[in-house]
């Protein structure tokens, strides 16, 4: 009886030892990720902890802003970034891994009521004097960024639109010194809303929920000539825990995949 008493011990305490470390499950994992995910990967990450008991602490802003943080010290294990050139820019400083698109968008136009704005007449709207253009700021986020690169099109299409659009757009978001939304308002709907704005360059998802925020806005489609597509790049810190590759590894899986798609985004 003793011997087999020791024998139970022993193979509970085997048993003990070869089950998984979950201290690091407990520890939140950090996230960083761009505004415009803001809707999608809160769902996506509720539905990762439901099925795996990670704790995820999910931290968004302007994707130029949030690697300036990250190279200033701060502790992101993942950065989601709504472009491929930030991340890039911490892997080339070592640290980080080489980033991995997971997601796509576009832009769109979001207008006031008043605003009769047609795909075929857009640029015509955008260059009339009496339009007032919102756009993110360049380099701090990357909506801003697109927008200029919207711009640029427009002059092959119509010389001289490049100046006369860079000349007039009002850098109305994603600055550091941007004006914050009241808690639980939408940033490009708050925007609009407060008529700071009579046409709106942001993501075709941000559009899309704006307009739901504020039903009388109106969502215009960019033409193929004008159109800008948006790769979101992630990347995860080199050294960092198990779930942090787990968790980005997640972001590819046909279910968060589904979830993006939900949400209006594209696939990688």
């Amino acid at each position: 009886m003793r011997r087999a008493s020791l024998t139970v011990i022993a193979l509970a305490t085997l048993v003990g030892c070869a089950s998984p470390d979950t201290s690091e499950m407990k520890v939140p994992l950090q996230v960083y990720a761009a505004g415009s995910l803001r809707e999608v990967l809160t769902e996506i990450a509720r539905d990762h902890e439901a099925s795996t008991g990670q704790k995820i602490a999910l931290t968004f802003g302007a994707s130029g802003l949030l690697r300036e943080r990250i190279e200033k010290g701060e502790g992101a294990q993942v950065f989601a970034s709504a472009d491929t050139q930030h991340p890039q820019r911490l892997a080339a400083a070592g640290g980080w891994a080489p980033p991995t698109v997971f997601a796509r968008n576009s832009l769109c136009a979001l207008t006031q009521a008043s605003v009769n704005a047609t795909p075929q007449d857009l640029l015509d709207t955008l260059l009339d004097p009496a339009v007032k253009l919102g756009t993110s700021t360049p380099q701090a986020d990357p909506s801003g960024d697109y927008a200029w690169e919207l711009f640029r099109k427009a002059e092959i299409v119509r010389s001289g639109a490049y100046a006369a659009l860079d000349a007039k757009a009002l850098k109305l978001t994603g600055g550091p010194d941007s004006p914050k939304p009241p808690a639980g308002r939408g940033t490009y709907a708050w925007v609009m809303d407060q008529g700071q704005a009579d046409v709106f360059l942001t993501y075709c998802t941000n559009a899309v929920a704006s307009q739901k925020e504020v039903p009388r806005l109106k969502v215009v489609q960019v033409p193929a000539a004008l159109q800008v597509g948006a790769s979101y790049g992630l990347t995860v810190r080199r050294g960092a825990p198990a779930p942090a590759e787990a968790f980005a590894k997640a972001l590819l899986t046909p279910a968060a995949q589904t979830t993006f798609a939900r949400y209006g985004f594209g696939p990688p």
